[in-house]
């Protein structure tokens, strides 16, 4: 697999994203693009790192080459496969991920639920682009690869400076640099000065759905979509969903995953007629809590778009 070296290795797998990405002015931190430097340029422009991975080899390869918002199952096919084959081999320490903002913490749980999970699984990123006057990039990335030495196997993000669970990370601000929270839980860590400060919950595990290994083509994945309940919700949108083929559905309600009279009764019905549903909230923090004779699965620990996750590869899970 890699080139005969007595030192473990670490290895960085660029996607793309704004950790990547280039603007014609350096002071323009939005009218960038995104993924234009790949993840070898990126690391080899980081003065000291080499100091930095110390008794480790560090090896760059490219699986994508995206703006994180075109994050595709293709794309996360491929990811995890390779992340896999890293892990089970003997010579890698931990593997790093590179990584748009804007559908981050769907990869990062994605992958928590479809590896094996052997060794660490760091993704980091950056909310300027690698030509600003002060990309936050270097940093993360030097932090990811501190984490990547010191931590237990699992999935983590690290963005500013701070350690997330991939079971609660979400994105929380378009713009400023520590983009990213845990809600309730918080961060399970922190890096400062080249050491990882961990909490006491940092170990939670959170157990696979379906091996990366066995996942299918990308194009015989199900259908699934997420439905928003709002002021004057009613059930066009799920009726025509439902039409159109769609196997799963996963609902944001409001508060404690309420929805609308309207809106229950076209779930109700295409939950009749085959069609998986789970309520999830739109809330950014807390849970859902359940209720007695709930006429469908809850997401009790996942917001919408991670309940997807799991709901897209339960569907691939059944017989």
């Amino acid at each position: 697999m890699f080139e005969s070296n007595s030192l473990p290795k670490l290895v960085v797998l660029g996607t793309g994203g704004t950790i990547a990405g280039r603007s014609a002015l350096p002071n323009d931190n939005i009218g960038y693009v995104a993924a234009q430097i790949s993840v070898a340029a990126l690391a080899d422009g980081i003065p000291g790192l080499a100091a930095h991975v110390d008794c480790f080899e560090l090896v760059c390869e490219q699986v994508a080459q995206i703006d994180s918002k075109d994050m595709s199952f293709e794309v996360w096919v491929q990811l995890a496969r390779r992340v896999e084959q890293l892990q089970i081999s003997p010579e890698v320490k931990a593997v790093v991920i590179t990584h748009g903002t804007d559908t981050l913490e769907e990869t990062a749980y994605f992958l928590s639920r479809v590896l094996s999970l052997h060794k660490p699984v760091v993704l980091t990123c950056a909310m300027r682009p690698a030509s600003a006057l002060n990309p936050d990039g270097p940093q993360n990335l030097l932090d990811a690869l501190t984490v990547s030495k010191q931590a237990q196997a699992g999935v983590y993000v690290v963005c500013a400076g701070r350690v997330h669970s991939a079971n609660c990370v979400q994105k929380v601000h378009p713009y400023r640099l520590d983009a990213f929270s845990s809600g309730d839980a918080g961060p399970i860590g922190f890096v400062e000065e080249d050491q990882v400060r961990w909490t006491a919950h940092a170990w939670d595990p959170i157990p696979t759905i379906l091996n990366a290994l066995q996942l299918p083509e990308a194009a015989a994945w199900p259908c699934v979509d997420i439905i928003l309940n709002h002021a004057g919700a009613d059930g066009r949108v799920v009726n025509a969903l439902v039409q159109a083929g769609v196997q799963g559905l996963v609902v944001a309600g409001t508060g404690n995953g309420t929805v609308s009279s309207a809106l229950q009764a076209a779930l109700l019905k295409a939950q009749s007629a085959g069609v998986r549903v789970v309520l999830a909230s739109r809330c950014t923090q807390g849970r859902v809590i359940a209720c007695a004779n709930e006429p469908w699965t809850l997401a009790i620990n996942s917001n919408p778009v991670k309940a997807r996750v799991d709901l897209l590869l339960s569907l691939m899970n059944s017989p």
